[in-house]
């Protein structure tokens, strides 16, 4: 009896092996066909370098080949598309009341050529726009859509945005297929709502206007998608812990959290728009975890909020971009959404149109934000002067593009080419995948189009020519990267 169970036991335990071994190789057989999917695949290489004439050009196609164990000598980038994260809701720009009153000085074909420039599949492939809710620092001076002391709203207009603004929204909206992200900030209340009854320099909302001005969201919404321009959301307020020389207003956590929960969220559902999105915060990196926790962590607020938006100007912290605080967010509260909200160089020089450290910044952001989590990236205003505006408090700054008004031509700047390397290749809906280097030199992020094609941007800010290995699985190419350069990997 003993000896027939001895015989089953080991029947059974190699039967169990057998099984295990078939397994084993069923999942070796199945990851290798995944792997060697890139075997021999076609890959396109485009790039932007400093002092070259590459500017987005397609300087190679090359094939994978078999994959060789690296060195720990050799530099790589490691791709598993097996492994995935976000998804990508775009990229895009601010049309202000500063763009759109340059847009208005240039010619038609200049026109034209810019926002084919933006928004087009010829050019990189804008799909978000911001704007403000009334005015922001970039414009001619400072309105509200209503008559001073009009608590009921009763005078609301958007005639000054119909003049300028909406006509070259509507122009950009048109070249833009089904992934429109439109979104708006308010940067102030009107004077009367506020506690410093201006709408400069800061100051608090009244408590007395919560409503009234939870109500001017809904009247932006109506008047905006009254001109077909679909609202996608909004965000609470621009920069609510800095007290600025131009439109300002500032919240405290609570004091943004019980706004969302006890006005702007239940006013929304009341007025149809419980599907806009509404994204808290929009300000930087470095206080961004508490205004997460103190928002998130309340279930009424938390329901009405999308996600949270952040800045770049990490001014108080030395200029440290805080990432780790992104992806502390993504960590505690993955559901929640990532939205960089607005970015760009300060302190304008018409002598530094092409200071490629401008474009690198970009590049730095851009990739570590998505790497840590982000879903999509909105640059500042998408056009400005010669002169860096206008702006209503001389806050000049840089753009992508800027207009000489003066010979009616654009200037292109390093900056546009560099979010190009994203926009203009990353669609809409694409998955984040894992992506890492072996060295710190060089910085990367991938992310595979919903059609199954991957995108790799990788980054080189050294002085040096960079050689290295793309490993995709089981398939890598060898690939080098110029000084100061920019390239879109596409297979």
């Amino acid at each position: 009896m003993i000896k027939n169970n001895v015989i089953i036991a080991a029947s059974a335990m190699l039967l169990f092996s057998c099984l295990n071994n078939k397994k084993e190789a069923d999942a070796l057989g199945n990851g290798s066909t995944m792997q060697q999917e890139f075997l021999n695949k076609k890959i396109q290489v485009y790039v932007t370098a400093e002092n070259t004439n590459l500017k987005l050009t397609l300087t190679a196609t090359l094939r994978f080949s078999e994959h060789i164990q690296p060195l720990e000598t050799e530099v790589a980038i490691f791709v598993n598309p097996n492994k995935q994260f976000q998804e990508f809701l775009g990229i895009g720009g601010a049309i202000t009341d500063a763009s759109a009153e340059v847009f208005s000085k240039l010619t038609p074909n200049k026109q034209n050529e810019l926002l084919d420039a933006y928004f087009s599949e010829e050019g990189i492939n804008y799909n978000i726009i911001r704007t403000s809710i009334h005015s922001s620092d970039f414009g001619l001076g400072s309105h509200t859509y209503i008559e001073e002391g009009d608590k009921e709203l009763k005078t609301f207009s958007i005639e000054m945005d119909k003049e300028k603004r909406i006509p070259m929204i509507k122009r950009a909206q048109a070249l833009i297929n089904d992934d429109l992200v439109f979104y708006a900030s308010p940067w102030s209340p009107p004077a009367f709502m506020k506690t410093n009854n201006h709408m400069l320099r800061g100051g608090k909302l009244l408590p007395e206007y919560n409503q009234a001005w939870a109500n001017y969201y809904v009247k932006f919404i109506d008047a905006y998608e009254a001109e077909g321009i679909p609202v996608w959301g909004v965000t609470i307020q621009n920069e609510p812990m800095a007290v600025q020389r131009w439109e300002s207003c500032i919240y405290t956590a609570e004091e943004e959290r019980d706004f969302l929960k006890n006005f702007l969220g239940p006013t929304f559902d009341k007025a149809g728009y419980g599907d806009k999105n509404i994204v808290v915060w929009d300000h930087n990196r470095d206080l961004i975890s508490h205004r997460a926790n103190t928002i998130f962590e309340d279930p009424e607020a938390l329901k009405y909020a999308w996600g949270i938006g952040f800045h770049w100007y990490e001014v108080w912290t030395g200029g440290d971009p805080k990432y780790d605080n992104l992806k502390n967010i993504k960590e505690s509260y993955p559901e929640m959404n990532l939205l960089f909200t607005e970015g760009c160089q300060e302190k304008f020089d018409p002598t530094q149109y092409n200071r490629w450290s401008n474009a690198e910044r970009y590049g730095n952001s851009m990739i570590n934000d998505f790497n840590s989590g982000t879903v999509g990236w909105t640059d500042w205003n998408i056009l400005l002067n010669e002169k860096g505006g206008p702006n209503h408090v001389q806050n000049f700054c840089f753009a992508p593009i800027h207009a000489d008004t003066q010979k009616n031509e654009l200037i292109y700047t390093p900056t546009y080419y560099y979010i190009g390397h994203f926009s203009k290749f990353i669609k809409p809906k694409a998955k984040r995948i894992s992506t890492t280097a072996s060295r710190s030199n060089i910085e990367s992020t991938s992310f595979q189009n919903p059609d199954g094609e991957i995108v790799t941007v990788v980054m080189n800010r050294t002085d040096e020519q960079i050689d290295y290995k793309l490993v995709v699985g089981s398939s890598e190419v060898q690939l080098t990267i110029l000084p100061h350069a920019m390239q879109s990997i596409i297979y």
